[in-house]
């Protein structure tokens, strides 16, 4: 399928057949559909496309039996070939292929928490002017509780001692992370006794890059374990430390409303979307399209004002602290530009295909990228520092104002009206909307009221029907009085559908139903983006420290039903290995080692009180996931 940028205008003739071309297998959104018909009549390639194109794909990558460790390789293990020209079987080389897959992943959210702490540090030190502390009670907080003095201190003295805690939880000196006072004693005393405690973030990364190095760590289970150890340095680690400071320098999230899907565009506006991950450079842009002079500016190119949407991630940040409406998940972004409304699309980093350039350029649509360490050929590079953001947001702004200017309106097409969506449930949002004490939730939850909770989280796969999974699996759960927790592309996905509003009670079971609607909240609450999980580690810990016991002995899980990313691989991990069943929709690239897959989906289960389920039908996984939680209600003496 060739791209161009100049298609000839429809005669209204063209015809797509269901037989040929069947959206509604490919996404259950109707704008989504819409933009896929459009895409396909204007020959713009979507990702749907190029998965057809690589099929079928590849069985020894598939399966994780292909090695490229060393250029004695790549080694194919295949009954023919049993060993690799090193000697290493295939329980070796799935093990090596699957930590350094998780590598990437836990690397990837622990150096968004770096980054975070580099902002704050600017802050703190004075070094910037356009940043400041929007919460510096909760720098305070966390502060004490770990362990740093702060009575009669000035709020920077104890956030350059706060920065000097974080940064030393990357390095390679502590025993532990500071953040595991958070963690249940009984959890802690499994990972002394495994040798799975997370240390510094950064070692353990290097740690398994080495392991997986040529004649290092030649023995599954060992590196497997070591993995949990590297995810839960993120999870407990560089993910807690990015959600927590993201909350002291923009916010802590309350509950508001906001819109969603392609609808929240505007076809008589400048239309700005933000991507990726990372809300200091959204957060300067949502300044700049509200800047009097600038909105003046759009009005003088014939529009009618300048309007601010979210995509993945980023989006979440900013709905869920200032309301901005989001326009849609993973695989939404491509769609997106499709609609012919979107002048410019402003990245960080993470989960950005480098379609968006191509597909941006057959349109008027242009793709600014922030971070240097994630440059895409053929966008325009804006760098942003602590010290330049704001002047560089009103330089991305202005483009997009241009660019309004050149816009074909012939070719824009908004195919669907906003729904409201309710967001902004952080931990301190619950506890307040319960009174202040968490003893509510632990006595709904005593009564049978709420069975239990679980977290959805995670992707789009293009290899699903885009988002039916995540929704059939959360309208499963609350039928059987199960609390959903939705972070990451999930939340757009049961936003679309009006599962996060209050009134979705009417579709959850008769214990749910009366705690929610006697709230006033939905019975699926969305508490932020993938790297805002660590909320959800923290809300487990809290529980089971009420209840004095072991995060595996909650009536709780954890599912990714569309997963894509090595990201979403290392969050499951590290729920597992925090005492978490963690439900997936599709298996990581293991199954070529018997040995890793039984150690995956039932034997971590006796080494650290959890294990994977792998299900692609939700209707079946959300069956598995109350089993489960039935025998968790069981073990702590409750009724099933």
């Amino acid at each position: 399928m060739q791209l161009f940028c100049n298609p000839p205008k429809s005669t209204g003739d063209e015809k797509v057949t269901e037989k040929e071309f069947n959206v509604e297998a490919m996404s259950i959104h109707k704008d989504a559909q819409a933009m896929l018909h459009k895409a396909k009549q204007e020959d713009i390639e979507t990702a749907w496309d190029r998965l057809q194109n690589q099929s079928p794909q590849c069985k020894f990558g598939d399966t994780g039996i292909c090695c490229r460790i060393c250029v004695m390789g790549p080694c194919r293990i295949s009954k023919k070939a049993p060993l690799g020209v090193c000697g290493a079987d295939a329980d070796v080389i799935v093990a090596r292929n699957f930590g350094r897959f998780l590598c990437g992943g836990a690397a990837g959210h622990s150096d968004h928490g770096r980054d975070c702490i580099e902002a704050l540090e600017a802050i703190v030190e004075g070094k910037t002017k356009d940043y400041t502390l929007a919460n510096p009670e909760k720098l305070l907080a966390v502060a004490s509780e770990l362990g740093i003095a702060t009575e009669n201190r000035d709020v920077m003295e104890v956030g350059r001692d706060l920065v000097d805690v974080f940064y030393s939880d990357f390095a390679s000196r502590k025993k532990e992370l500071a953040f595991l006072c958070r963690v249940p004693q009984k959890r802690k005393e499994k990972w002394q006794e495994l040798g799975i405690t997370p240390r510094g973030v950064d070692r353990e990364i290097a740690e398994m890059m080495h392991r997986t190095h040529m004649g290092c760590d030649n023995d599954a289970p060992n590196t497997l374990l070591h993995g949990a150890r590297m995810c839960l340095a993120d999870g407990w680690g560089g993910s807690m430390i990015a959600t927590e400071i993201s909350d002291m320098l923009f916010g802590t999230p309350t509950p508001k409303k906001s819109k969603v899907n392609l609808g929240v565009l505007k076809k008589d506006q400048v239309n700005i979307l933000v991507h990726g991950h990372n809300p200091i450079v959204s957060e300067k842009i949502l300044e700049a399209v509200n800047d009097p002079e600038l909105i003046e500016l759009a009005r003088s190119k014939g529009a009618k004002g300048i309007n601010l949407a979210g995509l993945c991630c980023t989006g979440n940040e900013l709905m869920m602290r200032k309301g901005v409406p989001m326009a849609g998940n993973h695989l939404m972004t491509e769609l997106a530009i499709v609609t012919g409304a979107v002048e410019l699309i402003v990245v960080d980093y993470q989960c950005i295909m480098p379609s968006l350039v191509q597909i941006g350029n057959c349109y008027h649509t242009k793709m600014i990228t922030t971070a240097d360490k994630a440059k895409f050929t053929g966008a325009e590079h804006y760098k942003f520092t602590m010290e330049n953001g704001s002047a560089q947001a009103r330089a991305a702004v202005k483009l997009a104002i241009e660019g309004y200017a050149v816009r074909d309106h012939a070719r824009v097409d908004i195919p669907i009206e906003p729904v409201d969506i309710l967001t902004g449930f952080s931990n301190e949002a619950i506890v307040g909307a319960l009174g202040g004490s968490l003893t509510p939730l632990i006595d709904a939850i005593k009564a049978g009221k709420i069975r239990g909770i679980v977290g959805i989280v995670g992707c789009n796969n293009p290899k699903f029907k885009q988002d039916h999974c995540n929704v059939t699996l959360a309208r499963e759960l609350i039928k059987k009085d199960i609390l959903v927790l939705a972070t990451g592309c999930v939340t757009t996905a049961l936003g679309k559908v009006g599962l996060l509003l209050p009134e979705a009670i009417d579709q959850a079971g008769p214990g749910l139903k009366e705690i929610c609607g006697s709230l006033g909240v939905p019975p699926v609450l969305h508490v932020g983006s993938c790297v805002d999980n660590a909320r959800i580690l923290q809300a487990c810990a809290l529980i089971a420290n009420e209840l004095g016991v072991d995060i595996a002995d909650l009536p709780v899980a954890a599912s990714s039903p569309e997963w894509y990313s090595e990201k979403a691989a290392a969050i499951g991990t590290y729920a597992v290995a925090s005492g978490i069943y963690t439900h997936l929709g599709l298996p990581p690239n293991i199954l070529g080692s018997e040995v890793m897959t039984n150690l995956a989906v039932k034997g971590l289960d006796d080494v650290v009180g959890a294990c994977f389920a792998v299900e692609p039908d939700p209707v079946k996984a959300a069956t598995l996931i109350d089993t489960r939680i039935k025998s968790k209600r069981e073990g702590l003496g409750l009724a099933p």
